[in-house]
């Protein structure tokens, strides 16, 4: 089945989507497993108060989302290259819950921008009191130095010299607590978090569009008959009349043919 130029757009334009989307895909599976199962973070799914934890719940929305963005590209990806009107349509319903998924995620962490960070900053304060109470376990010790030399802040005080925890704070002088930093870090950058997820539902739309135009031209093109078109006609020469007779003529020196007499039986004719 041949596609027009519009059909072997949109085409392309899928292959090439789905090839970024796959790259993003293994890279949010890669860094949810890194995270769930690194020994710097495993420790923290061993505890069963920080099992609803921010941290706990976003590890889970990685390896998720990595898997279900990886089964989208397996149907588009199969879909556009093989021309399949069922995998598009799949693909097509993927893509509708995705978008959405996305828009509802960047307006909530714009509009609950200060409980996201409120709640992130909680986990931050459980854990570190897990740590503190824990004699200093090596798994959330290596995650609190992380967090502190990310941010530049120290412990719950922000003050190195009366921090329970701090040989995990950073060697300069800090005098910022980690929880209010946190909110503020959010908080400013709530419009960054919402521009990220709509730009990404916005690609998803246009994928989408290219997915339902392709699937259109793949019906178009199925049903429409086949015609062919011959661009040089081969003119057969017709014999002559002489030439045919000669033909006749050499048919009966060949095959003569006998004529016998033929008798008129006396048939009545009735009258009427």
């Amino acid at each position: 089945m041949a596609l027009d130029g519009c059909g072997i757009v949109c085409k392309y334009i899928l292959v090439l989507f789905n090839l970024i989307f796959a790259i993003v895909g293994f890279a949010f599976l890669g860094l949810g497993l890194w995270l769930r199962f690194s020994e710097n973070t495993r420790g923290i799914f061993e505890i069963q108060s920080l099992n609803s934890s921010a941290f706990v719940m976003g590890v889970t929305v990685l390896i998720t989302l990595g898997s279900v963005m990886l089964i989208v590209v397996a149907f588009g990806d199969y879909g556009a290259c093989n021309e399949k009107r069922c995998s598009l349509v799949v693909f097509s319903v993927l893509l509708v819950i995705l978008a959405v998924a996305e828009v509802l995620c960047g307006l909530l962490a714009y509009t609950q921008r200060n409980a996201v960070g409120n709640s992130i900053a909680e986990f931050y304060v459980s854990m570190y009191a897990l740590y503190v109470k824990g004699n200093g376990d090596p798994a959330i010790g290596v995650t609190l130095t992380f967090i502190h030399n990310l941010l530049g802040c120290c412990g719950v005080t922000g003050f190195k010299l009366i921090e329970l925890a701090q040989q995990t704070c950073p060697q300069a002088y800090i005098s910022s607590s980690c929880p209010g930093v946190i909110s503020n870090v959010f908080d400013s950058n709530a419009s960054l978090v919402m521009s990220i997820f709509l730009g990404t539902g916005a690609l998803l739309i246009i994928a989408l569009i290219c997915s339902i135009t392709l699937s259109c031209k793949i019906r178009l093109s199925a049903s429409t008959p086949q015609y062919i078109i011959l661009t040089q006609s081969t003119s057969v020469p017709r014999p002559s009349e002489q030439e045919l007779v000669s033909t006749a003529y050499s048919h009966l020196d060949q095959d003569p043919v006998i004529f016998t007499p033929l008798t008129v039986a006396n048939i009545p004719i009735a009258q009427t």
